[in-house]
């Protein structure tokens, strides 16, 4: 699983909340289940003592930040935290009004299992509770090294079979997001503008009609949509397509970010605009 934070303000004027989420996640999964730091050339070092240090520093006085840990495992990445917390002065390069700040966490299943649905949403509330995010959104997902040669295949073998897992390529959707909705998911968060050009949490709710829906809101002008008790990755040869899902994506359509050059780690080229509707046509 996944749970992802999309923030408009540079990373000098939400450091302190990014550190509090990463403590709050850490206090939920245990902070032995991180283990492993990427330093300045991306390689990945020993999260000890030293590092844990480097890591508060990095979040508390740089202008900028970019952080990555996981899990000890060289094998497997179970448990995983990134930021991308951006200068208050974008580089030429890249679009100012596209380029947000952006935190996400992952869980492995296995943990989503033995705590349950609840414990999730609860822990996804408590991190949206500390940031001033524009949108978010939690749930299943396909996590790994999609950048990796030859994965692109498998996770396309996949994807549209089991459309409810996200492919999730954080680094580059915070350059190119800005406030638009990266999708439908278990777990949608809305804050503003969009939430406000849907007519509020009323506005919502009088077009989610499905069972199991629900829009519950937050402090700050914001909400968040919880489709059914459980994240569910969806069957297509099976005929479970997803309604609710497939509900709320005709909902956000209009404010549905698509990725500006059709690229995507994890996906062939041309399967991404495919990917992009899968709840929609």
């Amino acid at each position: 699983m996944s749970l992802t934070f999309y923030m408009q303000y540079p990373h000098e004027e939400i450091a302190g909340q990014v550190e509090h989420t990463l403590k709050t996640y850490l206090s939920t999964v245990g902070s032995e289940s991180l283990g492993l730091y990427a330093d300045d050339e991306g390689e990945w070092q020993d999260l000890d003592a030293a590092g844990w240090e480097l890591i508060w520093r990095l979040l508390r006085e740089a202008p900028s930040a970019s952080v990555e840990l996981q899990d000890a495992s060289r094998l497997e990445c179970r448990y995983r935290f990134e930021y991308l917390g951006k200068p208050r002065k974008i580089p030429p390069l890249f679009d100012k009004a596209t380029a947000v700040s952006a935190v996400s966490f992952w869980l492995p299943t296995e943990f989503l299992e033995a705590q349950g649905p609840e414990r999730v949403r609860e822990l996804a509330l408590n991190l949206a509770a500390s940031l001033p995010f524009c949108s978010g959104h939690a749930g299943l997902s396909f996590n790994g090294a999609l950048d990796m040669a030859g994965v692109d295949q498998r996770v396309a073998s996949y994807c549209f079979r089991y459309p409810g897992l996200d492919i999730p390529d954080v680094s580059w959707r915070s350059w190119n997001l800005g406030t638009r909705v990266a999708g439908p998911y278990w777990l949608t968060f809305l804050g503003q503008p969009v939430l406000g050009e849907l007519g509020g949490a009323d506005g919502l709710r009088s077009h989610l009609l499905s069972p199991g829906t629900t829009v519950q809101e937050l402090g700050g002008d914001r909400a968040v949509i919880t489709l059914g008790a459980w994240p569910e990755a969806g069957d297509t040869e099976r005929g479970d397509t997803l309604p609710a899902y497939r509900e709320l994506a005709r909902v956000l359509e209009p404010w549905l970010f698509r990725e500006p050059n059709g690229l995507l780690a994890g996906l062939p080229r041309e399967d991404v605009p495919r990917w992009e509707r899968r709840f929609l046509d």
